[in-house]
């Protein structure tokens, strides 16, 4: 009730024809459809839809979440909320001035229309390199879902707007904690390879609990849309773009964290269609060139 309340006058139908839908029943069958994935099972579902009234309840859900992408996608940028933060992240484990906790995580690409081995993973599957970025919460507050699977998770975070802003010291004394995929920085602390002494031990203890809460929170993401989890098939992708999702990410209730989660979601299926789009246009193509990030930022190309 709360997502409706909040996606009503986006939903609302202009029109004064008979068994026009109403936001309750889009809004709906687009969950439904995120949850699973098909059109058919929407349909079965006895809301009296055709396949085509799903097709544009998806899109007009989608679309009215990514309006208010930028009010739920992002890092803390208040004194309040980088404290409220790092305080946070202090209580887990002791680490102190903790922003962020990064991981990569692979999303499986189902029926891809052109084969790029680019986009095969180390797994032997298709997929796309996503760098997930949380809160002590567990709340995605940076998302970046445009490399293949091939790609290090090191190159992600080198070409992702956060680094850019971290070199420059946006971020003041705050550190992001990565595994030992990531560059050590000093805005970025990662695992001690051979730790010595008692306190590199301790050290590495405390990374470990921190960061699991990056881990835990891709794991329920992926539960809860299914088609993100390689057990379901992987996220679908459509030769003719037949439906445009974007980005999301969560807050502190239940129904805000869905929509930041429906958001990123959203982005990981736009930004395959569009790498699919890009292959079968331009053959040539690489995906190193650079493209628009997220909220319109321009990520950096090596």
């Amino acid at each position: 009730m709360e997502l409706l309340d909040f996606l009503r006058p986006a939903l609302a139908r202009l029109t004064r024809r008979n068994f026009g839908l109403s936001p309750e029943v889009q809004l709906l069958a687009a969950l439904r459809f995120f949850a699973t994935v098909s059109f058919i099972e929407v349909v079965g579902e006895g809301y009296g839809l055709s396949k085509t009234s799903v097709w544009r309840c998806v899109h007009t859900v989608t679309n009215a979440f990514l309006r208010h992408a930028g009010d739920y996608i992002r890092l803390p940028a208040t004194r309040q909320e980088v404290q409220e933060v790092h305080q946070g992240c202090h209580a887990i484990a002791g680490i102190p001035r903790v922003l962020g906790l990064v991981d990569g995580t692979l999303i499986p690409i189902a029926n891809p229309s052109v084969i790029d081995q680019a986009n095969i993973s180390r797994k032997g599957y298709a997929a796309i390199n996503v760098q997930v970025i949380v809160d002590h919460r567990g709340v995605i507050s940076d998302l970046v879902a445009r490399w293949p699977s091939s790609t290090h998770d090191s190159f992600v975070w080198a070409n992702s707007a956060v680094d850019e802003q971290a070199e420059r010291e946006g971020f003041g004394q705050s550190l992001f904690l990565g595994d030992s995929g990531y560059p050590l920085r000093t805005y970025l602390f990662t695992l001690l390879t051979n730790p010595q002494t008692r306190a590199e031990r301790a050290y590495n203890v405390a990374h470990v609990r921190t960061r699991n809460v990056v881990e835990c929170a891709i794991g329920i993401w992926k539960l809860r849309f299914r088609c993100l989890h390689k057990s379901a098939g992987g996220l679908r992708k459509s030769c003719e773009g037949a439906y445009t999702l974007e980005f999301l990410s969560q807050k502190l209730t239940y129904a805000q964290r869905l929509a930041s989660e429906l958001i990123c979601f959203s982005q990981l299926a736009l930004n395959v269609l569009q790498h699919d789009q890009l292959l079968r246009v331009a053959p040539n193509w690489s995906p190193h060139l650079s493209s628009p990030g997220l909220y319109g930022q321009q990520n950096l190309s090596p």
